[in-house]
């Protein structure tokens, strides 16, 4: 017979209760703060052939500075006793290039990060529990919250829909229904929303950011770089009843060629300009502002078309009773943004703040002709305010409120309950009816009773006992070679 004590024993012990939220900032300590640095990598300045060269970022120990000057290791009691933040010092390597010869790199404090307790940065992290006692821990207290001005704040875990992944619904427009496929495309924080739509006489079109109203579906992909007709209908399918209604879209184009379409979007998006500038408009904004996701270079145009053409399949399956609506409450069309993630959105504005004073800085001192120095120009406090001031308010980038919240100390099944909680963005005023039922998908992951009563009911939502989460991976060559080894091919080129 099954030993079902060794299964209880692996799911319940206090190292699975909230080890998603460590596990989560541990990532964000290990790749989530580089990441950052790589995608700004350098920080121009107005000043001629001079920039600076960003390196390796790390993190120390979680220190205070003594009203002597001194600096000491802080534990998570004192912070709470003394009213202090929790954090540590961030290094990151710097390099001057100043009117192009590259100085020796130095490794500057650019601020303070709020640490997590219990993780990895954290000085209990590997203590024994007769260490931790006299340290003024509990060794039962699970961590996975941050200690800022004295309190302890936890960031909430939030429900949302999958980025990057095609959903397809039914929209009413007036009196009559129209076939939908939409993607959210998400990119280093950046969020796009991109919507296909079938409308009269099955003519497709597409919206997206920067650009007002819609736009006809084979001049976008025109502009892409799918010129002939047999180009675009076999893009979106072979299949002759989808053909029928593309030859119909190809009827009423309003281009014929990429230039034709190029000019079309340069009047939509820069009216009044000259041709050049519109020209130019047009390629920029279908770079940076369509599916980011898929890239931000001219070379990315094609599998963008192929992307889009794909939507529009999407929305001709739907029409044709090939396909149903896309169930936006079902678990596989969820993400969920853990303190990693949220902490990792925090840091990419705080820093390009801190990116802005630097050139700045930089700027200043060389109109007073000063020697420019990496220590003098990094003002750490600009960083460390931008990630204190929002875990101490709830107040999160992008609009959001409520992210973090006082953890609530009740008894020590309300401070698990609260380091376990799940919250939707959706509005609690409004009915929401099938957003608050219980899914048959939500089994196992989410607890069918732990809900508030009242407006928050079926929002606010808890994890199940046993509940595992996945992690997503942002490198998909492993995937792909896995995929192309069991025989899957690419078609027309499209990651291939």
């Amino acid at each position: 017979m099954l030993d079902r004590s060794v299964l209880y024993r692996a799911y319940f012990t206090k190292d699975k209760l909230v080890h998603h939220h460590i596990n989560s900032f541990n990532e964000f300590i290990d790749r989530g703060l580089q990441k950052v640095i790589d995608e700004v990598r350098i920080i121009e300045t107005n000043i001629e052939n001079t920039y600076v060269k960003l390196g390796k970022i790390r993190v120390e120990k979680p220190v205070v500075m003594e009203a002597d000057g001194s600096v000491e290791r802080l534990y998570p009691n004192d912070a709470r006793l003394r009213n202090l933040t929790y954090a540590s010092p961030i290094k990151l390597e710097m390099s001057i290039v100043d009117r192009g010869e590259e100085k020796e790199p130095v490794e500057a404090m650019i601020g303070m990060l709020p640490i997590m307790v219990m993780s990895k940065v954290c000085n209990l992290y590997g203590m024994s529990e007769e260490e931790m006692v006299s340290y003024g821990e509990d060794p039962l207290d699970p961590g996975g919250y941050f200690i800022v001005n004295g309190s302890e704040r936890v960031i909430m875990t939030l429900e949302d829909l999958a980025p990057n992944k095609i959903l397809v619904e039914y929209n009413q427009r007036y009196d009559e229904f129209i076939e939908v496929a939409k993607v959210f495309s998400q990119r280093q924080g950046y969020r796009s929303l991109v919507i296909v739509e079938r409308g009269k006489r099955s003519i497709l079109e597409v919206s997206f950011p920067s650009v007002a109203g819609r736009i006809n579906f084979v001049t976008l992909v025109r502009a892409l770089g799918l010129e002939t007709d047999m180009d675009i209908v076999k893009a979106v399918s072979d299949n002759p009843e989808i053909m029928k209604f593309m030859l119909e879209n190809l009827e009423e184009a309003e281009v014929s060629t990429t230039e034709e379409a190029l000019e079309k979007i340069g009047n939509r998006v820069a009216a009044g300009q000259a041709k050049e500038y519109q020209k130019k408009r047009a390629a920029y904004v279908l770079d940076r502002y369509l599916l980011p996701h898929i890239g931000v270079e001219e070379k990315d145009r094609y599998a963008k078309a192929l992307f889009l053409s794909r939507m529009a399949e999407a929305c001709f399956e739907l029409a044709l009773g090939k396909r149903g609506e896309d169930d936006k409450d079902h678990y596989a069309n969820k993400r969920l943004k853990l303190s990693g993630d949220l902490m990792e959105d925090l840091f990419r504005v705080a820093f390009n703040r801190l990116t802005r004073d630097i050139k700045y800085q930089l700027e200043r001192a060389s109109m007073r002709n000063r020697e420019l120095n990496v220590i003098t120009t990094v003002r750490a406090d600009v960083l460390t305010e931008r990630m204190i001031h929002p875990l101490a308010t709830g107040n999160w980038v992008g609009g959001r409120t409520g992210v973090s919240q006082l953890l609530d100390r009740t008894d020590y099944m309300a401070s698990l309950s609260h380091l376990r909680r799940v919250i939707s963005p959706l509005s609690r005023s409004q009915p929401h009816f099938e957003t608050r039922d219980l899914h048959a998908t939500q089994w196992g992951r989410i607890c069918p009773s732990e809900t508030p009563e009242g407006p928050n009911c079926g929002l606010v939502k808890n994890f199940a006992q046993g509940v595992e989460l996945s992690k997503g991976v942002e490198d998909y060559e492993e995937v792909k070679t896995m995929l192309i080894n069991l025989g899957v091919r690419p078609v027309g080129g499209y990651g291939g």
